[in-house]
């Protein structure tokens, strides 16, 4: 059997970001895969260049790599109670390549924020961007880690158990839906 493939998407472009230290740990939940770390680090969407130039080659990288995986697991902060402009535009860029790269695709949603909410209303916002990209949203229990630069050690290690516990629960999820 092959190994199967998950495209980890941060909504934070920082690099010592919590919500890549979570993917890194979800990344420990799931198990066995070839990981791909998507870079979301892409021009501002904009009608003119694309018009001009087309989708430029790190969106296509980007679609193609979400096509060809069996899974995605994005993990966001949020902004100002909202979608990171990161995150959107990443989702903009892609629903401009023919093919729908995500749709059917498994689809974890998940936030780690400073904020005491987690990111709830980031990931409601994010969900209703994957609609019409016809992401197949694994559902269940949220997992929003609230006051997130206490949740995680030195070593950028999740310490608390119950959250540890829902993403694991996640990601069996998430490999139950690849099938």
């Amino acid at each position: 059997m092959a190994m199967q493939k998950v495209v980890m998407m941060s909504g934070s472009l920082r690099k010592g970001s919590y919500n890549r230290m979570l993917l890194a740990e979800a990344q420990t939940a799931f198990g066995q895969a070839e990981i791909i770390q998507a870079d979301l680090n892409l021009p501002l969407y904009d009608g003119d260049l694309e018009d001009a130039q087309g989708v430029p080659d790190a969106v296509k990288t980007l679609a193609d790599q979400i096509k060809s995986a069996d899974a995605v697991v994005i993990s966001s902060p949020e902004y100002n109670k909202g979608i990171t402009g990161v995150l959107k535009n990443a989702l903009d860029w892609i629903s401009r390549v023919e093919g729908m790269p995500f749709k059917g695709k498994p689809t974890v949603v998940m936030s780690a924020n400073m904020g005491r909410t987690g990111g709830e209303t980031g990931q409601f916002m994010t969900i209703n961007c994957l609609i019409p990209l016809q992401a197949q949203i694994v559902n269940g229990p949220m997992l929003c880690i609230a006051a997130a630069q206490n949740e995680f050690d030195d070593s950028r290690a999740l310490t608390n158990d119950h959250y540890k516990k829902v993403l694991s629960g996640k990601m069996e999820a998430l490999r139950a839906a690849i099938g």
